[in-house]
């Protein structure tokens, strides 16, 4: 039995968009400095445009069924992930501890992009192969943000 259908798959990537956008927000609005609050305002930015992608995917995306190994194998697992991971929600809930600075508010972003990237990888057998090349480019932009958050918290990590 599938617990879910190829579109609620890809309804969660928009939810992990839309989480991921509001995230960045409160980060931009909560640093002093100009930089972060650019980059964080940029980054939400760009996590609007891939929940659009997504939501263009949602048209076809029930007529996709992804080859397992075993009935509700992919289904099994993104449930799993999605309910341990909730990449950005879980946290967006409530306060995060951890998140009391900048320095820790890019530290807490980069991991949530790689969340982000691992699930795009699953989210490709939900969408047709022609769209492929679109989910992959999504996944290398959430590689630049990975890359640009990195680097940025490198330099934080210098002053501190």
């Amino acid at each position: 039995m599938n617990i879910f259908k190829p579109a609620e798959i890809l309804q969660f990537a928009v939810r992990i968009e839309e989480n991921g956008e509001k995230f960045y927000k409160q980060a931009a609005q909560a640093t002093k400095d100009e930089e972060a609050k650019y980059i964080f305002n940029d980054l939400a930015a760009e996590e609007t445009k891939h929940k659009e992608i997504f939501k263009g995917f949602l048209a076809k995306a029930d007529e996709l069924n992804p080859k397992e190994t075993y009935s509700g194998e992919y289904f099994d697992y993104l449930k799993e992930y999605i309910d341990n991971k909730i990449i950005f929600a879980r946290e967006l809930d409530k306060p995060v501890a951890d998140v009391k600075d900048t320095l820790s508010a890019l530290s807490f972003a980069m991991q949530r992009e790689l969340d982000s990237i691992l699930y795009y990888h699953e989210v490709k057998k939900f969408v047709a192969d022609k769209q492929h090349a679109l989910v992959d480019k999504i996944i290398q932009e959430e590689w630049k943000h990975y890359s640009r958050l990195s680097a940025i918290r490198n330099t934080y990590a210098k002053k501190a």
